[in-house]
């Protein structure tokens, strides 16, 4: 399976934005696609996901700042990141749904990017106070 291919991250401070980008593979369809994020030393979080219909999901700490989009017609994925903290700092990872879908085609639940998802090699977000 070829893996979706992140890009975007870099060093910021305190109160920047970022854009991320992720492309996926063109010839295939991902009904869900979204962000997780993992930090040194702590556990894999769900950022944000969304669906070919434009249902978006985010994890309460990033609500307000964060921004998901998808192109489906380049099969590519965003994450506009405003406001950012220091506790953004992470490698963000890219995900999409394997073939089949996620579990009852569940978008919602963004655990399910990094249990079930194809992620890419991530980029990292450094966010300096």
């Amino acid at each position: 399976q070829v893996q979706p291919v992140e890009s975007g991250g870099g060093s910021v401070q305190a109160g920047g934005s970022l854009r991320l980008s992720c492309a996926a593979p063109r010839d295939t369809y991902s009904y869900c696609m979204g962000w997780f994020r993992q930090a040194p030393g702590k556990e894999r979080e769900g950022v944000a996901s969304i669906t070919t219909d434009g249902v978006e999901t985010y994890a309460d700490s990033v609500k307000g700042r964060f921004t998901i989009s998808k192109d489906n017609a380049k099969n590519t994925l965003y994450l506009q990141m405003t406001s950012l903290r220091p506790e953004d700092t992470a490698m963000y990872y890219c995900a999409a749904d394997p073939p089949g879908g996620f579990p009852l085609n569940n978008c919602y639940k963004l655990e399910y990017l990094y249990d079930y998802g194809i992620s890419g090699q991530g980029t990292q977000v450094t966010v300096s106070s």
